[in-house]
């Protein structure tokens, strides 16, 4: 039951990664430090959008834009790093 509950908050850790990844990335090409057209920054974007995106959703509706920013990604984060310690509470 250990190694489910360490797979489980290793696979939190890297989602939170991936969401990181996706807000950088996203300023990134906000700013025009980074070309939309480049196929490979492109296809980096479509798939962090397809992975993040699913959960990002139902927080957006709840959450407003505060200032133009979109703070649903810190929201999701605090999240998962709530339900990470969780994880190591009651499995490890």
């Amino acid at each position: 039951m250990q190694s489910l509950g360490i797979l489980i908050a290793t696979a939190i850790s890297i989602y939170i990664w991936i969401l990181i990844a996706s807000a950088i990335l996203s300023w990134l090409l906000a700013f025009n430090v980074l070309n939309p057209r480049n196929q490979i920054v492109y296809t980096i974007g479509d798939f962090l959008y397809r992975i993040t995106e699913p959960a990002l959703r139902p927080i957006r509706r709840f959450v407003p834009f505060i200032g133009g920013i979109d703070i649903s990604p810190v929201v999701l984060i605090l999240l998962l790093i709530f339900a990470r310690n969780l994880v190591y509470e009651y499995w490890l």
